[in-house]
Parts: structure tokens; sequence; C-alpha cells
């Protein structure tokens, strides 16, 4: 089908000469600039939107956008207007495809053409965001590569002015943008800075890398839900061979806490050119097509390596290092000298110095003293033996177990071991009252206990909490209840209702909503589709069949259609509609319209012979008019039209009244 617009000339300079792309909110045509003699790319406005202010608005705020940059990684906006009941933008034409495009084609990129790409996309951002401007919308679709190579950012259709904040706000309540590539302040708070653009970018280099968004769903919910609660993956679990410096740059710019993410695109650009010297990735033309680039011969591990750091445990070369006494640290050597032993003289009991040892025959005297010094050696041994042995068969084997419960697990560990007990760790129990991490009980739980005795320590895990998934939205009605069974304690309760949207069996949410932490055994209600609900019949009588028709088939009805007559409604137009006016007929269900062919007909009767009035009451009777030509007489002699004709209710019939 042709369409209407290509040839018209807009502003009596601008010729519409083949339309280029088309999306939900504007049409983008090739054209001639008759004034300056160049080819435009010129940007209309959907027609059903061009009355609506709030889109005129942000149609208008582009090329305003647009207009106060002057880079040429910025796809350049020349003019704005409207002419004919349209309106436009002109813009610069690029001539290539979009990286959208060139991914479906490719699939992935190298690490070397991913970078070509997106250096002169964040230098073009850099320019925007230090014109104080916001894209809001970074993602493969507004990413143009050039058939000479030349990488533009385009639609700033969504792009906002920094405030005093250095944020910027929604529309009007409702939150812009591709789900895949907006940052978690936007989904939560709908506030976007220069670091939701650099989040955005981190995305699309995530997808360069491995060929597709990082998160998918069934739902544009699921897929925000995991912006907003999970950690980036790592471009190399999917693609191994990808450095780990590129892996920590996705994770670095794709922060959920926008406070580390890099500044802004700039900071962004430099965090890039910093991990191309180090990796030493050489600079390759911007792919435009199917590359011919082998994989390089960059082949980095996954994982950094470092040197050994004076701090790590364990010497440097494996040997062991013993102390300048030979013996290894923290380890002395041990005596055999006990206290007491010296070599002096001894006393007895009684104070006297004892009487000099007779020498035996035979035995030499230093011997004799030796043998003295070991044998009373030998007593001293027993008797500390004797002593510890008793202290520990007393009291001394006895220690009293410390109070535990409300001790954070790893002081209760602590006070065990500082009571000579073994700690016998941990139980985990889930706890309403006590917070994770903390003692709940110990056994045994308390008084005397013999050392080195294993205590037996439960620390609560905090309270069980459960989660339905988001992603259930949307889902069967069976697949939901048989999830919820398997994975989430909770007690569902089905309740039906209509919804415009969600095919009949679906789930249509959950009360409390998916993602709400939920106790054990708590009730939660799933809410299926019973289809769109019961649409009310307007009334069309008095319209034309084509007027009933589109309105009848604009509210999901099918259209049946009927003739009838009536003596009230014209030729041509519907004299009655099934269901009638204002009864509430199931969403596509069929309805039925009947359009009138005129007035009813009848059959005119035979009144000849009889007498005047008798004739005058049977013509009347059947909704004819009666027109009397008479003579002298009360007969009809003759009557016109002639009897058992076809007319419409109303005609008038002559009789000829004579004698009979």
């Amino acid at each position: 089908m042709t369409d209407p617009v290509v040839g018209l000339l807009l502003e009596g300079r601008y010729q519409l000469e083949e339309r280029l792309a088309r999306g939900g909110m504007s049409t983008v045509y090739a054209a001639t600039d008759l004034r300056l003699h160049r080819t435009v790319a010129v940007k209309v406005m959907a027609e059903h939107l061009a009355h609506d202010p709030t889109f005129v608005d942000r149609f208008t705020r582009e090329a305003r956008a647009a207009a106060m940059l002057s880079h040429p990684n910025v796809v350049s906006v020349s003019d704005q207007g409207s002419d004919q009941g349209l309106v436009f933008l002109v813009m610069e034409l690029v001539r290539g495809r979009t990286l959208r495009d060139l991914l479906q084609a490719r699939g992935r990129l190298t690490v070397g053409e991913a970078f070509a790409v997106l250096e002169p996309v964040l230098s073009g951002l850099t320019a925007a965001h230090r014109a104080g401007i916001v894209h809001r919308d970074i993602k493969p679709e507004n990413v143009l590569i050039g058939t000479d190579g030349v990488v533009k950012v385009a639609d700033f259709g969504l792009a906002r002015a920094l405030t005093g904040t250095g944020q910027t706000s929604h529309t009007g309540g409702v939150l812009i943008g591709t789900v895949a590539y907006l940052s978690p302040e936007q989904l939560e708070r709908g506030k976007a800075d220069a670091r939701s653009d650099v989040y955005a970018a981190g995305v699309v280099l995530f997808e360069m890398l491995t060929g597709h968004p990082p998160y998918g769903g069934d739902t544009p919910l699921a897929v925000a839900y995991q912006h907003v609660h999970h950690d980036m993956p790592t471009p190399s679990e999917e693609v191994p061979g990808i450095p780990w410096q590129v892996d920590e740059l996705v994770a670095r710019t794709t922060r959920r806490d926008p406070a580390v993410r890099p500044l802004d695109a700039g900071a962004f650009l430099a965090d890039l050119e910093d991990v191309r010297t180090d990796l030493g990735v050489d600079r390759v033309p911007v792919p435009t097509g199917r590359s011919t680039a082998g994989p390089g011969t960059l082949r980095p591990t996954n994982r950094p390596s470092r040197p050994r750091h004076p701090s790590d445990p364990g010497p440097a070369d494996g040997t062991e290092v013993l102390s300048s006494s030979g013996t290894r640290p923290g380890r002395g050597a041990r005596t055999s000298m006990l206290p007491g032993m010296g070599a002096g003289p001894t006393v007895d009991v009684g104070g006297r110095r004892p009487a000099p040892e007779r020498p035996r025959p035979g035995v030499p005297q230093h011997i004799r003293r030796r043998r003295a010094r070991l044998a009373v050696a030998v007593v001293l041994l027993l008797a500390i033996t004797i002593g510890a042995v008793g202290w520990w068969m007393g009291s001394g084997r006895w220690t009293t177990v410390p109070s535990l419960v409300g001790k954070e697990q790893s002081s209760a560990i602590d006070l065990l071991q500082e009571a000579g007990l073994d700690p016998d760790c941990c139980d985990e129990q889930f706890s309403e009252d006590i917070a994770a991490g903390v003692v709940i009980a110990a056994d045994p739980e308390g008084g005397d206990a013999i050392r080195g005795t294993d205590v037996r320590l439960t620390v609560s895990k905090g309270p069980e909490r459960f989660e339905v998934d988001p992603g259930l939205v949307g889902q069967p009605q069976d697949t939901v209840l048989a999830a919820l069974a398997e994975g989430v304690p909770v007690l569902p309760q089905v309740v039906q209702d209509y919804d415009n949207e969600t095919p009949v069996g679906h789930v249509t949410g959950f009360d409390p909503e998916a993602g709400t932490p939920l106790v054990r055994d708590q009730p939660i209600t799933v809410f299926v589709s019973r289809g769109h609900e019961p649409v009310a019949v307007p009334d069309v009588v008095g319209l034309s069949p084509e007027a009933a028709t589109t309105n009848l088939e604009a509210l999901g009805f099918t259209v049946q259609r009927t003739e009838g007559r009536s003596a009230d409604v014209d030729a041509g137009e519907v004299m009655a509609v099934t269901p009638g006016p204002a009864t509430q007929a199931p969403y596509e269900s069929t309805v039925t319209i009947q359009v009138s062919v005129g007035v009813p007909q009848v059959a005119v009767p035979d009144v000849v012979g009889t007498s005047q009035e008798e004739a005058t009451a049977a013509l009347q009777a059947a909704g004819l008019r009666v027109e009397v030509s008479q003579f002298f007489g009360n007969r009809v002699l003759r009557q016109t039209p002639r009897a058992g004709e076809v007319v419409d209710i109303g005609t008038g019939v002559t009789i000829l009244v004579t004698f009979g």
C-alpha cells in the first residue's frame, strides 16, 4: 500500500520521497531540502498523536535537546515544524544500519569491535552530559552505524534537561523507556541522571559481547525486577575468554547503586580507555556489516593474577622459616631442669646439716652426688604429677558453661573457648524474634561441665520469609499453583475476576504483591483472569450501518447485519440492535443490527363488489389510505391498485363507487 505522506511538500521546503522506518510514535522519511539542495531525514509524528499536547511536547523536546548538541557522534537536528496536520522535525540522514541490526546479523562482537562501537557512543553522550542533557533511552536501536563506519547516537525523544538536583523526573506519572536497559533508580523512583545513561551503556556493552541483554522474562515486570534486585552477570560466564578486566568494567558501570558507578559518560569513556591500554586491545574499524575479523590474539584469563603480597600467609618459596635458635617460631626448646634442682648444699627437715655421706667402696664420689640429685628430681616430679592429677580429679577438670543465648555466634564461640569448652557449631533455625547470627540455644545450656566438653550451639537464621516470583504473573493458573506448591509454602486462594489484558485462566496478580516477604502458611490471593469484562451494547439505532459497525467493532463485538422494514426509521438506517442497547454482552460476542429498507408493505385487499363503507374499512385496516371516486350508487365497481398488489403501508387506494 502506498504511503499517502510520500510526495508531500512540507512548509514548501521538504519534499518527502521515501519511507525509511516506522515506529509506534513516528515515521522517518528520506526527503530533499529544496532550499539547500541536500538529502535529510524527516521524522513525522503519528497522526493519532499529533493532537495530544504531551506527545507534541516530547517531539518538540527532542528537537530542542538535539539542537543544543553539536557533536560528530550525535545525530543533528536542523528544523522542527508542523504543516498540513503533520508535526515533524528535520534531522541528519545517516545511511547504514542500527546496532540492533548488526547484532541480529552477527550474534555478538569481539572485545575490540565492541570497544570500537561503544567509544563514539560514550563520546556523544559525554557531550550531552556536559550540556546538562540525559538521554534516558540508550539501547541498540538508538545507535546508528553509517556505511562509512561513523557511529551516532539518535532519538533524544526521551531526553530531559537536568534539574537543580542533578536528576530528571518521569513524565506525567508514566515511566518511559525500554525496560531491558533502564537503571534501577528509573524503575524504582522514575529518576534519572547521567549515571542512568552510564548503566544503559553498560548493558549495551554486555549485549554486544554476549549477543543478548543480561536479563530476560515473560513480562516487562519480571525484567524490571531483576534490574532492581540482581547484580549484573559477567559476560565471561557465557563467552569464555573475555578478560576479567572487561567483566569488571561491565560490573562497575552497572552497579545497582548509582553512587558507585562512573559519574558520567566521560568517566565511563576514561575507564574504557584504561582497560584498552591494560589489555593492549588493538583499535579495529567499526563493524558495518558481517565482520571478517578473527578472534584476535588476546587470550587473557578470566581471573586476575598478581604478585604475592608480603602480608599473604606462608613464605614465598614454600620453605619453613626457623627462628635463630633453630626452633620454629612460637616453639621454645624444652628443658629437663625443674625448679630447685640446683647444685648447692641441702638441709634436712630439722634444719641441721646432714652428716657427710659415707662413701661406698668402689663408687666414685661425683657419681653418688649425681644419683642423689636424680632421686630428688624424680621425687619432686612425682609430687607435682600427683598434685596435678589430684587437682584435675577434683575441681580442676570442671568449668562453668557461660550464658550464651542472645550472644552473637562469634562471641559465643570465644566465650566457650575461654572456658575450656569445645564449641560444636552450629545448628541453624529460623526465628521471628531473634536476629540472624545470634545464639538461640546451647546444649548444655549452663552449669558445670568437664573441660573439653562439646557445647552444641543453635544459631538464628532470622525470620523465615518466602517470596512469590513476579515472573509468575501472566502464567497459566495451573503453572502458578504448581510453582507455589513446590517452592513457596503459602496458602493460595484463587479469585477470578475480569481482566481486559490477560487471557482467560492466566494469573493477573497476587495479594500481597509478588516479591513481598511472606511467612510460612500465610494466605495469599491469586487473581485469575475470567477474560475481558462484559461490554454494554451502545444504542446505534438511527445510525448508518457503517457507523454502527465501526462503533460496535471498536468495543470488540462481531457485527452481523440483517434487513427489515420500519415505519419510524428511514431506509438505510439501523432500525434495531440485538442484544438491545445498554445490555451487557460478552466481549467479542456477536451483535446483530437490523437495517431498514423502507416502510412495511401489505397486499392490497380485494374490495370490488363491496359497499363503500365496507371497502373503506378493509383498506384502512390494511394500513392503506382510501380515495373515493363516486358516481351515483354505493357499490365498488373498480379499485386501483388492484387486489393482491404489494404496496407500502400508507399507499393510497382509489375506489370507484357506483350503482351495483
